[in-house]
Protein backbone atom coordinates (compact mmCIF):
# COMPACT_ATOMS: atom_id res chain seq x y z
CA UNK A 1 0.00 0.00 0.00
CA UNK A 2 1.32 3.28 -1.13
CA UNK A 3 0.85 6.04 1.71
CA UNK A 4 2.04 9.17 0.22
CA UNK A 5 -1.26 9.68 -1.13
CA UNK A 6 -3.01 9.20 2.37
CA UNK A 7 -0.27 11.44 4.03
CA UNK A 8 -0.86 14.37 1.57
CA UNK A 9 -4.35 13.71 2.20
CA UNK A 10 -4.10 13.90 5.46
CA UNK A 11 -1.29 17.13 5.36
CA UNK A 12 -3.92 18.74 3.07
CA UNK A 13 -6.23 18.53 5.68
CA UNK A 14 -4.64 19.67 8.99
CA UNK A 15 -3.14 22.94 6.39
CA UNK A 16 0.18 21.42 5.92
CA UNK A 17 1.75 21.98 2.45
CA UNK A 18 1.54 19.26 -0.37
CA UNK A 19 4.77 18.97 -2.35
CA UNK A 20 4.28 19.28 -5.89
CA UNK A 21 5.47 15.24 -6.25
CA UNK A 22 2.10 14.70 -4.21
CA UNK A 23 -0.38 16.24 -6.88
CA UNK A 24 -0.60 14.43 -10.31
CA UNK A 25 0.30 16.71 -13.42
CA UNK A 26 -3.43 18.31 -14.67
CA UNK A 27 -3.44 19.23 -18.53
CA UNK A 28 -5.70 21.99 -18.19
CA UNK A 29 -4.22 23.12 -14.68
CA UNK A 30 -0.34 22.54 -15.97
CA UNK A 31 0.51 22.23 -19.35
CA UNK A 32 -2.13 24.24 -21.05
CA UNK A 33 -0.65 27.76 -19.41
CA UNK A 34 2.79 26.51 -20.27
CA UNK A 35 1.10 26.67 -24.12
CA UNK A 36 -0.89 29.65 -24.11
CA UNK A 37 2.23 31.77 -22.79
CA UNK A 38 5.00 30.37 -25.03
CA UNK A 39 3.69 28.17 -27.51
CA UNK A 40 -0.09 29.58 -28.74
CA UNK A 41 1.72 32.86 -30.70
CA UNK A 42 2.92 30.56 -33.16
CA UNK A 43 0.74 27.55 -33.07
CA UNK A 44 -2.67 29.39 -33.48
CA UNK A 45 -4.40 27.75 -36.51
CA UNK A 46 -2.59 25.43 -37.49
CA UNK A 47 -1.32 26.24 -40.40
CA UNK A 48 1.90 27.41 -39.42
CA UNK A 49 5.06 25.19 -39.17
CA UNK A 50 4.36 21.91 -37.34
CA UNK A 51 0.68 22.50 -38.64
CA UNK A 52 -0.69 22.20 -35.14
CA UNK A 53 -2.77 24.25 -33.32
CA UNK A 54 -2.18 24.79 -29.50
CA UNK A 55 -4.99 27.14 -29.04
CA UNK A 56 -6.43 25.36 -25.67
CA UNK A 57 -9.36 23.90 -27.16
CA UNK A 58 -7.35 22.08 -29.75
CA UNK A 59 -4.56 21.45 -28.26
CA UNK A 60 -4.78 18.26 -26.52
CA UNK A 61 -6.02 16.67 -29.83
CA UNK A 62 -3.15 18.00 -31.70
CA UNK A 63 -0.39 16.86 -29.49
CA UNK A 64 -1.15 13.25 -27.99
CA UNK A 65 -0.68 10.70 -30.62
CA UNK A 66 -1.15 13.05 -33.16
CA UNK A 67 1.79 12.10 -35.83
CA UNK A 68 4.62 14.80 -35.75
CA UNK A 69 4.92 16.32 -39.69
CA UNK A 70 8.74 16.00 -39.11
CA UNK A 71 9.74 12.88 -37.16
CA UNK A 72 8.98 9.30 -37.05
CA UNK A 73 7.60 9.84 -33.39
CA UNK A 74 4.40 11.00 -32.40
CA UNK A 75 4.18 14.63 -30.56
CA UNK A 76 3.38 12.92 -27.30
CA UNK A 77 3.12 9.25 -26.81
CA UNK A 78 1.17 8.96 -23.20
CA UNK A 79 3.79 7.35 -20.20
CA UNK A 80 6.51 6.79 -22.47
CA UNK A 81 8.40 10.89 -22.42
CA UNK A 82 11.74 8.98 -24.92
CA UNK A 83 9.03 8.30 -27.73
CA UNK A 84 7.50 12.22 -27.52
CA UNK A 85 8.29 14.39 -29.96
CA UNK A 86 7.25 17.56 -28.39
CA UNK A 87 9.70 17.27 -25.48
CA UNK A 88 12.67 16.56 -27.58
CA UNK A 89 11.72 19.73 -28.97
CA UNK A 90 11.48 21.40 -25.99
CA UNK A 91 14.95 19.41 -24.92
CA UNK A 92 16.49 20.61 -28.14
CA UNK A 93 16.97 16.75 -28.52
CA UNK A 94 14.33 16.40 -31.52
CA UNK A 95 17.73 16.15 -33.89
CA UNK A 96 19.03 13.56 -32.42
CA UNK A 97 15.81 11.62 -32.35
CA UNK A 98 15.44 11.88 -35.61
CA UNK A 99 13.41 15.64 -35.95
CA UNK A 100 14.54 18.62 -37.54
CA UNK A 101 14.29 22.11 -37.22
CA UNK A 102 15.22 24.12 -34.21
CA UNK A 103 14.41 24.16 -30.34
CA UNK A 104 11.13 25.24 -29.28
CA UNK A 105 9.78 27.89 -28.39
CA UNK A 106 11.20 29.29 -31.28
CA UNK A 107 13.04 33.09 -30.78
CA UNK A 108 12.64 32.83 -27.36
CA UNK A 109 14.54 31.58 -24.35
CA UNK A 110 14.15 27.72 -23.68
CA UNK A 111 11.18 26.83 -20.85
CA UNK A 112 12.82 26.21 -17.49
CA UNK A 113 13.94 23.18 -16.43
CA UNK A 114 11.10 22.89 -14.19
CA UNK A 115 8.45 23.38 -16.47
CA UNK A 116 10.07 21.02 -19.10
CA UNK A 117 9.94 18.78 -15.92
CA UNK A 118 6.19 19.09 -15.36
CA UNK A 119 5.13 17.89 -19.27
CA UNK A 120 7.74 15.36 -18.76
CA UNK A 121 5.77 14.34 -15.26
CA UNK A 122 2.28 14.61 -17.11
CA UNK A 123 3.70 12.71 -19.84
CA UNK A 124 4.95 10.16 -17.09
CA UNK A 125 1.19 9.54 -15.93
CA UNK A 126 -0.28 8.75 -19.25
CA UNK A 127 -0.86 12.70 -20.99
CA UNK A 128 -4.36 12.59 -19.29
CA UNK A 129 -6.65 14.88 -20.51
CA UNK A 130 -7.66 16.57 -17.24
Amino acid sequence: MRLAPIIAVLAACIGMPVSAEDVAPSFARDVVPILKTRCVACHMSGAEPGKMSLVPAKAYAALVGAKSTVSPMVRIQPSVPERSYLLHKLEGTHVKAGGSGTRMPLGGAPLPADKIALIRNWIVAGAPNN
